[in-house]
């Protein structure tokens, strides 16, 4: 599709960036056009902006399948090609999304509810099938340097509500927070959902679970529940001796 762009980037919508953990240094070195058209009527009607960095590749239908979930004062933002992106769906109000730049997403879906937000820095390499859904007021914050194996499934929480049958209190996470730091590898089938936090450097070992936990910098883990396997670890997406 051939955009019609606008204007740069505008100081309110780059502090509503930041403060849901876009990089400055990463917005800075962008640029950014807003997107006039063509969009569907209902796009500008519901108060929704699109931002692009010129030349990236937006799929007309991908676009056009939002609709399929009613949303309004959503912020998106796409600085890498989301041709191979299977489904972008928001919904509620006030979802913010930012897709960074250098980055690759292969039959990834992608939901972001009211008061919610995704934010990939830069660098996500998410191999195939990826699920990202933050609702429920949560959000999903990647640093740089993101590999991603097949299937994995990022989720803030469980989209229906477990309790205690006695007391009644809640038992399953709600609106969750996830944080990934830079240069972290997640293996095939790998599940982060609830309150998570993964340093930087960290590995997450192919079909591992981590549930309200936090992973150290520099550690390898795995296990449903993950538990640390090796600490001080290094690793590279060359394949070498």
């Amino acid at each position: 599709m051939t955009w019609q762009l606008g204007d740069r980037l505008v100081g309110a919508h780059r502090d509503r960036l930041v403060g849901v953990g876009v990089r400055p240094d990463v917005l800075d070195s962008l640029e950014l056009r807003e997107v006039r058209g063509p969009l569907p009527p209902w796009w500008h009607e519901q108060r929704n902006v699109l931002y692009v960095r010129p030349g990236v590749t937006v799929p007309e239908e991908l676009i056009g399948a939002m609709a399929l979930i009613p949303f309004e004062d959503a912020l998106l933002v796409i600085a890498s090609t989301v041709e191979n992106m299977a489904k972008l769906h928001l919904g509620g109000g006030g979802a913010t999304v930012f897709l960074g730049p250098d980055s690759s997403y292969t039959a990834t879906d992608l939901y972001c509810g009211a008061d919610s937000s995704i934010v990939l820095n830069a660098g996500t390499t998410a191999t195939r099938c990826a699920v990202l859904d933050a609702r429920n007021g949560g959000s999903i914050v990647a640093q740089p340097d993101q590999l991603w194996a097949a299937d994995v499934y990022l989720a803030t929480d469980d989209m229906h509500r477990l309790g205690d049958a006695v007391t009644g209190e809640r038992l399953n996470p709600y609106g969750a927070h996830i944080r990934l730091g830079e240069h972290v590898w997640l293996g095939r089938d790998v599940i982060l959902t609830g309150h998570v936090e993964v340093g930087e450097g960290a590995v997450v070992g192919l079909r591992s679970l981590v549930r309200n936990q936090d992973v150290p910098p520099a550690t390898a883990v795995a296990g449903v529940p993950a538990r640390v396997i090796r600490k001080d670890v290094v690793w590279s997406e060359e394949d070498t001796p």
